[in-house]
């Protein structure tokens, strides 16, 4: 049987459901994607081995060692957040997707520059991972880790990318950063013209992290969930409940 995490006992999990419908609803996977959260040094939770569009609350999270075998209920391209997370401490969430306008500019070899507000969180470019298989195995996940280095995202030829965070929730809003600095560029290449790129100055100030602005992105990407509605209603009727005494 899998290692799995009961999804009325774990926030965490939860946030992962949450996270996964919401990548579905916003375009930027489709039967294939995953995400997942760490839980300390040495475990993380991962979403269900389903679409992630299609994950509702009755789909436990699978959890999975930082090093060693996946887990049976893990997808076999999950070592990739292993080796993420075994060398990244400062990582807390990963977000695995296949968004359109990221395949298309991976195809020609590129990734989006720092062109606009939301591309500075990724300059001066993302690196992109040449090899298009998939990465399955210790020796393509350990490249593919090695490649990010300190970075937000890391591009996938022709497979999409991906992205971590502080949290889930920035790595969620990572990807759909990412996604529309692909937009840009693709956009910007279409018309011929050269374009502004920020200097790294610019992109180093551009790319705030205060004033909410990831779970104001979060908040965005998750509205009308139906877990977040039921979370709300569950909290509301808390708060009325401690008016009372």
């Amino acid at each position: 049987m899998p290692d799995t995490v009961a999804h009325e006992v774990s926030p965490t999990a939860r946030d992962i459901r949450i996270a996964a419908r919401a990548l579905a609803r916003a375009g930027l996977v489709h039967a294939y994607g995953h995400c997942s959260a760490r839980i300390d040094s040495k475990q993380f939770l991962v979403s269900a081995a389903k679409p992630l569009g299609l994950i509702d609350a009755r789909d436990e999270a699978v959890l999975v060692p930082c090093e060693g075998a996946l887990p049976p209920g893990a997808l076999p391209e999950v070592i990739i957040h292993q080796h993420i997370y075994r060398t990244r401490s400062d990582v807390g969430g990963v977000a695995r997707f296949q968004s359109p306008n990221v395949v298309a500019l991976s195809a020609l070899g590129r990734t989006p520059r720092a062109l606009h507000g939301f591309g500075a969180y990724f300059a001066p470019r993302p690196p992109i991972h040449l090899d298009p298989r998939l990465a399955r195995n210790d020796a393509s996940a350990g490249a593919i880790a090695q490649l990010l280095g300190t970075g937000r995202a890391i591009i996938m030829r022709g497979n999409g990318a991906v992205t971590v965070g502080a949290t889930l929730h920035e790595a969620v809003a990572m990807a759909w950063y990412l996604e529309d600095a692909a937009r840009v560029e693709l956009a910007v290449l279409c018309s011929g013209v050269e374009a502004l790129e920020f200097s790294p100055q610019e992109a180093a100030d551009r790319a705030a992290s205060g004033g909410n602005l990831f779970e104001r992105m979060w908040d965005f990407l998750t509205a009308g969930d139906s877990e977040v509605t039921h979370q709300h209603s569950v909290t509301e009727e808390m708060r009325h409940e401690r008016s009372h005494y």
